[in-house]
């Protein structure tokens, strides 16, 4: 992971020279609890680490920030909510790369990524990994990819979804591979995690926070993680890239977040939310709490967010159209 952190810090940063307006509002914002609203179910990784930012910028502001649990039709339930909310500053959104996924797969998207949200500031990285339950008779990727071709239409591998980050990641190999799984969709990681612990599917695509306690009680295997370097937390892992597997070399989907504001949000509230979202993943404490689960810090300004949005987005487009990814 030491490659990933050092790209990462070449995002970070002088975030204390994202420099407010300098208006009143700026400097007395936020006079009342905020909310940020997480479209995952609780457990997940959004759902922790937004509860961890959220109560030191509680006790940055003296005002309570509240999360709120909004989960439903891969994220879409809770990111309207939020495009409805007033343009204040005291309604945010937790959003991930289902974010600029959704918009390739819905045509009927009830609000628009680009014109209904100010982007804010990406908040966290982390690599996903892919887990079996102890059943499955494959120690490895390879061997993962291998039975699959043997028992075309046997395995399932269940993920956020449908056209979350994780099931595009499985549908990134199933096309790479030319395999044959079965996409079993969740409300959300942690659900997807649990049923593969449970032996309901084959395997699962998750975040590592929410498998590492699985995988410790050995209820589930971990076979690859899909970051360019191991992770810290599971050093004895290799990487997808590492199975030695030709189309695989340079396979790397890291799953992210970051938060957003309504559209028309003003400037200065963005302003003051940025600064102090970076001075609270700067705390020590945040960072070890963070990195523990394997999520990784990042912070960036408003326009550094906006443009990374807008390349995953492009991103996104593409891996849609060329697995065929469809949502009924």
């Amino acid at each position: 992971m030491i490659g990933l952190l050092a790209r990462i810090a070449v995002h970070l940063l002088p975030l204390a020279t994202f420099v407010c307006a300098g208006t009143l509002n700026a400097q007395t914002f936020p006079t009342k609890p905020l909310r940020i609203v997480v479209p995952f179910p609780p457990g997940g990784s959004a759902d922790f680490f937004t509860r961890v930012i959220a109560q030191k910028l509680s006790e940055g502001w003296s005002h309570s920030v509240v999360v709120e649990n909004r989960p439903g039709a891969t994220t879409v339930i809770g990111t309207q909510f939020v495009a409805r909310a007033p343009a204040d500053g005291y309604t945010l959104l937790v959003m991930a790369n289902s974010f600029t996924i959704n918009p390739s797969l819905r045509a009927n998207l009830p609000y628009d990524i680009t014109k209904d949200f100010a982007p804010v500031s990406q908040l966290v990285v982390s690599p996903n990994v892919i887990v079996t339950h102890p059943s499955v008779p494959a120690k490895s990727f390879g061997e993962l990819l291998a039975l699959a071709r043997t028992q075309p239409g046997k395995l399932t591998y269940a993920a956020l979804g449908p056209g979350g980050a994780q099931h595009v990641v499985g549908e990134m190999i199933r096309l790479a591979a030319k395999i044959d799984m079965i996409y079993v969709p969740y409300a959300g990681g942690a659900p997807a995690v649990l049923a593969a612990a449970g032996g309901h599917v084959s395997l699962a695509i998750a975040n590592i926070s929410e498998v590492t306690s699985h995988i410790e009680a050995r209820k589930l295997r971990a076979l690859a993680v899909t970051s360019r370097e191991r992770d810290p937390t599971l050093k004895i892992v290799p990487t997808v890239a590492e199975s030695g597997i030709r189309d695989f070399r340079n396979f790397e989907a890291l799953a992210w977040w970051g938060i957003v504001a309504p559209a028309g949000t003003p400037a200065d509230a963005i302003a003051k939310i940025n600064m102090e979202v970076a001075r609270v993943l700067k705390l020590q404490d945040v960072r070890a709490k963070l990195t523990e689960q394997s999520l990784y810090p990042v912070g960036s300004t408003p326009a550094q967010f906006d443009s990374h949005i807008r390349a995953e987005t492009a991103r996104y487009a593409m891996v849609v159209k060329s697995a065929g990814i469809k949502v009924d």
